[in-house]
C-alpha cells in the first residue's frame, strides 16, 4: 500500500485538523493522549503525523464506532400520545 505520488509523508497537526474536519486542539489533544501516533521534532516541538497513521487512526475508528453500534443499538423512541 503506496502512498499517493506527490502527498507528504508526514502532516502537520494543522493538516490533520484539516482531514479530519477538526481543530488542532483536538488533534493535539489525540496525540498527546497517544491515540494517534506522531513524533516531535525540533527544539520548539512541532508534532508531525505519518500520513500512514493517520490512515490507520481512521480505520481503527471505523472498528471502534462499528463495535459501539453493535453494543449501543438504536431504537426509535415510542412517539407520545
Amino acid at each position: 500500500m503506496g502512498l499517493m505520488s506527490g502527498s507528504p509523508r508526514f502532516l502537520t497537526l494543522a493538516d490533520v485538523a484539516e482531514v479530519l474536519n477538526t481543530s488542532s486542539a483536538q488533534v493535539y489533544a489525540l496525540v498527546r493522549r497517544g491515540d494517534l501516533p506522531a513524533i516531535k521534532i525540533g527544539g520548539r516541538g512541532q508534532w508531525r503525523v505519518e500520513s500512514t497513521q493517520l490512515e490507520e487512526f481512521i480505520q481503527r475508528m471505523y472498528s471502534e464506532t462499528r463495535t459501539f453500534v453493535d453494543e449501543h443499538p438504536f431504537v426509535d423512541a415510542e412517539p407520545e400520545a
